[in-house]
């Protein structure tokens, strides 16, 4: 993620602040992916957080409207899990936007959030099951509760577990959707990922009865379940280190190789960008066992997870030119 400054005394401020330490409130403009002091407030501002200006002429910013249902905020901790969750959901949509996804200049379908809590009041419910389908996207912000996502994480023996994760691999499925509609995506991605046709339901019960290790093509092992469930997963590993490499620049920081200027969303050398992310996280990962503390990525980028990236990286970055 850039950096951001109060306009009124040019003190850097984060991307969900509301308020600047000089007393100037904030207000974060998608289009122009900038901060401003004075603008038309998200109407979700005192309720949840969000510091995005409202869409022109509408009660809710550009983020708070794609989200169809809600929790109950008056129940549990409802307010505070939607407030982190929708928090994870901006940040993914102005990621994308530096890609040109769901900017004024994209004319494409948006997609609908279904942001469901376990707590509806009285007796808890089922685990929700996060998906995507037909455009619309499940989010479970019951996860936003950092013990509950832990736990769960634990029990399902995965590497990692965030609420943005949640949000860039449901996404990515969507994303698939759009880009289907593009001549020579359908094609490409069977030769690479295999066909998205076979039955995904007879699938995933394959790969919860016998799970299978993530090897030398898969980023994880949930990838190896499906092609959709590859593409999702690869697409999510690729904004995290996308917006890493990203995040680690705007933060004044360098590297052995590392060009002045760099722009990790603007470079469409993927391969470059993906050595460079490599280089960072093996980095933090080393700064983080100095803490004893769990590695910031603790995945590996073969050369055949790395074909996946560099061809997701190509279509997303290039989606508007190809109709998508």
């Amino acid at each position: 993620m850039r950096s951001f400054f109060c306009p009124a005394c040019k003190a850097p401020v984060y991307f969900d602040n509301l308020v600047c330490n000089c007393g100037e409130a904030l207000f974060y403009e998608p289009e122009a992916r900038a901060m401003w002091n004075v603008a038309a407030a998200c109407a979700n501002r005192h309720t949840i957080g969000c510091n995005w200006v409202a869409i022109p002429n509408e009660p809710l910013c550009r983020s708070c409207a794609m989200s169809d249902v809600v929790p109950a905020l008056n129940v549990g901790d409802n307010r505070d899990l939607l407030t982190r969750a929708e928090g994870a959901k901006r940040r993914m949509l102005a990621n994308l936007s530096n890609w040109n996804w769901f900017t004024d200049a994209d004319r494409g379908p948006r997609p609908r959030f279904l942001m469901l809590s376990e707590d509806a009041g009285g007796a808890r419910t089922e685990q929700i099951v996060m998906g995507h389908a037909n455009g619309d996207i499940t989010i479970n912000v019951t996860e936003a509760d950092t013990l509950t996502r832990l736990q769960r994480q634990q029990s399902l023996g995965e590497d990692y577990r965030a609420m943005i994760g949640h949000f860039r691999h449901e996404m990515a499925h969507f994303l698939f959707d759009r880009l289907s509609q593009a001549n020579g995506f359908l094609a490409a991605f069977r030769a690479l990922f295999g066909d998205e046709r076979a039955d995904y339901a007879a699938a995933l019960e394959r790969h919860y009865a016998t799970p299978s290790a993530p090897g030398q093509s898969h980023i994880t092992a949930y990838a190896t379940a499906h092609p959709h469930e590859d593409w999702a997963e690869t697409v999510a590993h690729l904004l995290h280190l996308v917006d890493i490499t990203d995040s680690f620049v705007h933060a004044g920081l360098t590297m052995p190789g590392i060009p002045a200027e760099y722009s990790a969303y603007k470079d469409a050398d993927a391969n470059r960008l993906l050595t460079l992310a490599t280089a960072i996280v093996i980095a933090i990962n080393d700064i983080n066992r100095a803490l004893d503390k769990g590695d910031l990525y603790p995945f590996i980028l073969t050369p055949k997870i790395r074909e996946k990236m560099i061809f997701a990286h190509d279509w997303l970055m290039n989606h508007a030119a190809r109709g998508a």
